[in-house]
C-alpha cells in the first residue's frame, strides 16, 4: 500500500499564557491501485489525534468527547462533506498520474557544465547532471580518453525532484590536458545501451581561454602590420630638401 500526500499540511498554532498549543491537519491519499483510492483527513492537537474524515465511510469521526461534538456539526454541514468528496476526486486524478509515471521508465535529461571551486587543487571541476528520470536507479561515470576515471570523482545520491522523478550530479576535478577527451557515461533503464556525452577534446573554460588568446594575438598582428605599412609609406614619400648655406 502506498501513502502519498498531495495536499498541503494545515498547521494552526494556539498560544495561551506561558505555553503554546499546537494543532495541525494532515490530508493524504492512500492507494494500492488507480481503482482503490482512499482519501484521509486527520486533525491533531498537541500530537493527539482528535478526529478525521475517511472517504470510505464518507463522514468525520471523533475520538474524544469534545471531538465527537465537533464532528457531529461537520457531518451535518453539506459544504464540508462536498469539499471532502472533491478532495477524493483529486486523489484519484493524482493517483492515476502516479501509476502512469511508475509504469514506464523516463529518460534523464543530461547536462554537462564546468565550475570553479576556491581552494581546489585542480583549476576545473566538470559537472555531469541528470534530471527528471525514473526509476531511481542510475549509473553515472566519467571517461578520460575512453577509460573510466576513478580518482577525483564525487557524486551525489539520487535526489527526489518532488514529482516522482529524480536527479543526480557527478563531479570530476581535473587539470586540463591539451587533446584529452572527457566524457560522461550514463546508464539507465530508459536507455537500451549506455549513452556517452562528450565534453570535447578541451574543456569549455580552456577553449574560451584559447579563443580569447588567439583573437588577441591576431588583433596584435593586424595593428603591427598596419604600423609597419604606415611607417614605410611615410619614409618613401618624404623628399629631403638641402639646407642653404649662409653667405660668407
Amino acid at each position: 500500500m502506498l501513502t502519498c500526500s498531495f495536499f498541503p499540511l494545515l498547521c494552526i498554532l494556539f498560544i495561551s499564557g506561558a505555553e503554546a498549543l499546537f494543532g495541525y491537519g494532515l490530508l493524504r491519499c492512500q492507494f494500492t491501485s488507480p481503482d482503490d483510492v482512499v482519501y484521509l483527513a486527520q486533525i491533531f492537537y498537541n500530537k493527539v489525534l482528535l478526529g478525521g474524515y475517511n472517504s470510505t465511510e464518507g463522514k468525520y469521526t471523533g475520538y474524544t468527547k469534545k471531538a465527537k461534538e465537533f464532528v457531529d456539526v461537520l457531518n451535518k454541514n453539506p459544504t464540508f462533506l462536498k469539499e471532502e468528496k472533491i478532495n477524493l476526486e483529486k486523489c484519484k486524478t493524482h493517483t492515476a498520474f502516479a501509476f502512469e509515471v511508475l509504469s514506464k521508465p523516463v529518460e534523464p535529461s543530461v547536462r554537462l557544465s564546468s565550475v570553479k571551486v576556491a581552494g581546489s587543487k585542480h583549476p576545473n571541476i566538470l559537472v555531469c547532471s541528470a534530471y527528471s528520470f525514473y526509476p531511481k536507479q542510475i549509473n553515472v561515470t566519467w571517461l578520460r580518453n575512453g577509460k573510466e576515471a576513478t580518482s577525483d570523482v564525487t557524486s551525489t545520491e539520487e535526489l527526489p525532484d518532488g514529482n516522482w522523478f529524480y536527479q543526480i550530479h557527478s563531479y570530476l576535478e581535473l587539470t586540463p590536458t591539451f587533446g584529452e577527451k572527457i566524457s560522461c557515461k550514463v546508464e539507465h533503464a530508459s536507455f537500451q545501451t549506455p549513452r556517452i556525452y562528450e565534453w570535447g577534446s578541451i574543456p569549455e573554460s580552456e577553449r574560451n581561454k584559447i579563443a580569447v588568446g588567439a583573437s588577441g594575438l591576431l588583433l596584435g598582428l593586424v595593428f603591427m602590420c598596419a604600423g609597419i605599412i604606415s611607417y614605410l609609406k611615410n619614409r618613401t614619400g618624404r623628399i629631403l630638401v638641402p639646407q642653404s648655406q649662409p653667405a660668407m
